[in-house]
């Protein structure tokens, strides 16, 4: 329903006189296609007229649109949203129908993995839609997920530095940027070993970035570095933050992998730490729920050094360490 005027309701009838037009309006009133709008006023004439009017709009048959939902998609397309609201699938209807065509196509089961780009453009033609509002919300009104259309997700190519890609080897996270360039030049200046560890491949972490890198870890590295025999540590800040980035690295990893603390260079961070008066203060809104799991890969009095420097609201950061360390 809409809110109109009596001169747009008699625009096509300016050739009627009044007593016609005035019959037109009646008419109108008497079928229910127009409710008067009391407040506007009458127009002044005889007899009288408002001037404005609620307009009821012609309501469309929707029956072919039901008939197409209930016989003609594919069973996989939910239709119990669209049944009942049929103005939606109006709306979104070549959208689904371009659904419906492909996942007719693949009924034999022929459906390769592809990126969310990738298969969105297969699919619809525009390579963004499925990261867009209107893209997921036509999925959800068909009850699809990203799962039944092969996608997967696209991360951050890590970034990693091999000394040698001869198996087995030890592979080593760091944290921050600063930390791996440093032991980057420490390998390239002929050195083997990091704290005494030979060390094959460094991969630098990116903080937090490195759990959705992780995610597809076999996909986007070389083949050497997935090898089972490999061993792979981590190294962070000695912090709730860089603690909780190798806790959930750790968890991601399993059962497959192992990711272990690079325990010697913590030892070394531990014992500089001795000699700075006064450590940073640690970084408000870190998340300081941690389990014991990191702890336990240390000595206990190691590890007790290390939960007192966080229960005084410090931490050390890597940055810590420097090439003369290593």
């Amino acid at each position: 329903m809409k809110r109109t005027t009596l001169e747009a309701l008699l625009a096509g009838k300016r050739q009627l006189d009044y007593r016609q037009q005035y019959t037109y309006i009646t008419g109108l009133l008497e079928t229910g296609r127009i409710r008067p709008l009391k407040a506007s006023g009458k127009n002044g004439k005889k007899p009288a007229l408002y001037r404005e009017y609620w307009l009821e709009e012609e309501k469309k048959d929707v029956s072919p649109l039901l008939e197409e939902l209930r016989y003609r998609l594919v069973p996989s397309i939910s239709i119990d949203y669209y049944l009942a609201h049929p103005e939606v699938y109006d709306e979104e209807r070549p959208w689904v129908r371009l659904l419906d065509a492909w996942l007719r196509e693949k009924r034999d089961g022929s459906l390769y993995p592809e990126s969310v780009n990738e298969r969105s453009f297969e699919i619809w033609g525009r390579e963004k839609f499925l990261t867009k509002e209107q893209g997921k919300k036509i999925l959800k009104h068909c009850g699809i997920s990203m799962e039944m259309l092969g996608i997967y997700e696209t991360t951050e190519p890590l970034s990693y530095y091999a000394h040698t890609r001869t198996v087995p080897q030890n592979l080593l996270i760091l944290e921050n940027k600063d930390t791996f360039y440093s032991m980057r030049r420490h390998l390239l200046d002929g050195k083997e070993r990091i704290f005494g560890v030979p060390m094959g491949t460094l991969i630098y972490g990116a903080g937090k970035g490195i759990l959705r890198s992780f995610q597809d870890f076999d996909l986007c590295v070389e083949p050497y570095m997935t090898d089972e025999r490999n061993r792979i540590w981590y190294f962070g800040d000695l912090d709730y933050e860089g603690i909780g980035i190798w806790e959930r690295l750790a968890e991601l990893c399993q059962p497959q992998r192992e990711i272990r603390p690079f325990c010697p260079a913590y030892e070394v961070m531990l014992q500089k730490a001795e000699r700075v008066k006064n450590l940073p203060a640690t970084k408000e809104q870190q998340n300081r729920r941690i389990g014991e799991g990191f702890f336990g890969y240390f000595p206990k009095e190691t590890a007790e050094r290390m939960k007192r420097i966080l229960e005084k609201d410090t931490y050390i950061p890597q940055e810590i360490l420097n090439i003369m360390d290593f």
